[in-house]
């Protein structure tokens, strides 16, 4: 049976918490990204249909954080698998510029691109 793991594993959580942005306080992490939107993973439930102010901040090395400031309205909200945990669609309402390039690096980093096949 094979045990050891041969490719390391990221802690995504660790890295992309999602905070309010006028507390700054964390709220949740996110659970997945898209053009339009965002799944949260909180373990507080999010209120459907209401607007959030949502701050991520993107470690870019030395201890410092690209910040990004997102409206977003929840569309839904249910319990994870995981107890004590909900989560939470979000649909953007606005975003800059830097929102749409944290899709794409993350779309990058975790795709799998096919070598071509050699004849």
């Amino acid at each position: 049976m094979f045990t050891e793991r041969r490719i390391e594993r990221h802690q995504l959580p660790y890295f992309l918490k999602v905070f309010n942005s006028v507390t700054d306080k964390p709220i949740g992490f996110i659970g997945n990204v898209s053009e339009d939107g965002l799944m949260l993973i909180s373990q507080l439930p999010m209120m459907i249909g209401a607007e959030f102010g949502l701050r991520l901040k993107i470690p870019i090395g030395d201890g410092c954080h690209q910040v990004i400031d997102l409206m977003a309205c929840c569309l839904w909200c249910h319990e994870d698998a995981t107890p004590h945990h909900y989560d939470a669609g979000f649909a953007l309402l606005r975003s800059p510029p830097e929102y749409g390039q944290l899709v794409s690096a993350l779309r990058a980093y975790f795709s799998f691109h096919p070598l071509p096949a050699s004849a």
